[in-house]
């Protein structure tokens, strides 16, 4: 053990710098998060500070703690899928409205998975990147809720105060709004229904699921649930697997903007009419929606304000705010051209 531990009793730069085989200066950049050393390195190095129990001085503690001015968002999604789906880029638009309001900046990490999202931010926090994180696409007992609320980062959930795990949440009544489009769909005659899900994963997907086999379990109608990934391709297979079937539904919810126009094309090639034939609602109301052929029926809400509303939070969170819920809107039924009367046998 380095003489400088032995005469204070806490550890040091140099003790790590010993036992992780690297130089004093490579130390110091990796626990500052700075450039100069290779990701090995930094890894290494911030493994064995943590092995030792190493913290900063009460100077250098200081210097970390002042604000980043930046708030981090990690996405455990495809890449390729978001350039597609217009809600991340409301949502992206309304932070940013809010944050450049106070100087602030966007972190924002796109990773492959939850896991993933989970290293991310305990990188964030160990290296004081960012002075609090957005957390979304949640799952049931998400480990990041936990992490965040253990290590005391500051949060904002979006999604249901029931899977927020205690912290700051702002939501959007997803099981109300689906309850409203399948009623909407049984008034018009509709007796076989197929919701087009996203990742079953999701603690909102879950709750979609949920409302819509209730709702239909309740007005007497079959609903079936299709899976996909939320990209149009998926949206595509499944909807010419249910419409070439041998008791096809008369009308489809989708998940995403996206996969409801794949799903009019593909009703179109098959020659059936929308509406007259087959209905469909999608989610997330877009300008796709309104730029279709029949225009689409949707269930809509001002994402861009959403986006905001959760940056303002996570200020006053900052700012030592009590955890709360905050019930953003509740997505609304814009009826237009893609729903009609059930004609076909149903």
């Amino acid at each position: 053990m380095s003489t400088s531990r032995r005469s204070s009793g806490r550890v040091t730069i140099s003790d790590i710098a010993e036992r992780a085989g690297v130089s004093i200066g490579a130390v110091s950049f990796a626990l500052n998060g700075r450039k100069g050393v290779s990701e090995e390195t930094r890894a290494r190095v911030l493994r064995v500070a943590d092995e030792l129990g190493w913290a900063p001085s009460t100077a250098a503690r200081s210097l970390a703690e002042a604000k980043t001015e930046t708030f981090g968002l990690v996405l455990a999604r495809d890449p390729h899928n978001l350039g597609v789906e217009s809600f991340y880029m409301e949502f992206f638009a309304g932070l940013e409205i809010e944050l450049s309001k106070r100087g602030y900046s966007l972190l924002l990490q796109v990773v492959g998975s939850t896991d993933d999202a989970l290293a991310t931010l305990q990188k964030w926090h160990r290296t004081r990147r960012v002075d609090g994180v957005v957390l979304t696409d949640l799952i049931d007992d998400d480990p990041r809720a936990a992490f965040v609320a253990d290590s005391g980062l500051p949060a904002v959930v979006v999604g249901d105060p029931g899977i927020a795990g205690g912290l700051t949440s702002v939501w959007t009544d997803d099981a109300a709004s689906m309850r409203e489009a399948v009623r909407h769909l049984v008034s018009l005659g509709h007796r076989r229904i197929a919701r087009v899900a996203g990742l079953g994963s999701l603690a909102h997907t879950r709750i979609r699921d949920d409302a819509f086999a209730e709702e239909t379990g309740l007005l007497g109608v079959a609903g079936e649930l299709l899976r996909t990934d939320y990209t149009p391709e998926a949206g595509e297979r499944v909807t010419r697997e249910a419409l070439t079937g041998a008791e096809p539904p008369t009308a489809l919810i989708y998940d995403n903007d996206v996969m409801a126009v794949a799903g009019l094309t593909v009703a179109m090639e098959l020659g059936l009419g929308v509406p007259g034939e087959v209905s469909i609602v999608a989610w997330d109301d877009s300008v796709l929606c309104e730029h279709t052929l029949p225009k689409l029926t949707a269930l809509s809400h001002d994402v861009v304000a959403f986006g905001s509303h959760v940056a303002r939070r996570l200020f006053d969170v900052v700012a030592g705010s009590e955890p709360a819920a905050f019930l953003d809107s509740t997505p609304h039924l814009v009826v237009r051209g893609s729903t009609g009367t059930a004609t076909r046998d149903s």
